[in-house]
């Protein structure tokens, strides 16, 4: 599949485990990138621009687009202006005082290793630009599938489940491989994801070849299913 463009990625993905939003595109750029619309706007974090891009948009941010979430700035290694540096230390102090993390967690938030000059979203099959990452927001079902089916492909990371930030799973992806996110608070409202939904993201090079193991894993899963039906059928007493 290594032939493949990215519309034919996303409608291979597409085909095979039932997606409720289109996949996005992320790439970390060095640069401003030509012929790409700048986004123009405000908007509470960085993972709310994966909502336009789910949306049918293709764009891109610049470092001062994200000044308004100091959680996605700390991970994508964006340092805030003069004026609200303060602003990080002042939404972690009240994450601490909640008790939704402790301070000894913080080092251990990956981030990226450099700051982008720019960053490009876009729903995996408009992408202009090879991705670095892709995020799938999917059901428990479909994450299983793709799930298995990197691991098939021998591009899984083996690194457990992540949690809040949510962002932190982009950085995550391009350092180990494919990650499983269970998502966080703030995620879900500036996103809309589901209560039942969750994200797988894979990074941009291995795209292909889980492509091409998923299309095994679901036919597995399909006949496992039957079996499993028939043996419940047969053997559950309850």
């Amino acid at each position: 599949m290594s032939g493949l463009s990215w519309s034919d990625l996303e409608q291979c993905f597409a085909a095979a485990v039932k997606l409720a939003r289109r996949p996005v595109a992320v790439a970390f750029l060095d640069s401003e990138p030509a012929n790409v619309a700048k986004f123009s706007g405000t908007e509470p974090s960085g993972c709310s621009f994966w909502r336009l891009a789910a949306d049918g948009r293709v764009f891109y941010t610049v470092p001062e687009n994200h000044f308004n979430c100091a959680v996605g700035a700390y991970t994508h290694n964006i340092a805030l202006s003069p004026e609200r540096e303060k602003e990080t230390e002042q939404t972690l102090k009240m994450m601490f005082d909640l008790g939704y993390v402790k301070p000894e967690e913080v080092p251990q938030i990956p981030r990226l290793p450099k700051t982008p000059a720019a960053i490009l979203y876009a729903p995996l099959g408009e992408c202009p630009v090879e991705p670095d990452v892709v995020l799938f927001a999917c059901k428990p079902s479909a994450a299983m599938l793709l799930n298995e089916a990197a691991g098939r492909a021998d591009v899984g990371s083996g690194v457990p489940a992540l949690g809040r930030p949510t962002c932190m799973a982009l950085p995550a992806a391009l350092q180990h491989g494919s990650i499983l996110s269970l998502g966080c608070m703030g995620n879900r409202v500036y996103t809309g994801l589901g209560e039942d939904e969750m994200y797988l993201v894979l990074r941009g090079r291995d795209l292909a070849v889980v492509a091409d193991a998923l299309g095994v894993i679901a036919n597995a899963n399909a006949a496992l299913n039957e079996y499993a039906a028939g043996r419940r059928s047969q053997l559950a007493t309850i």
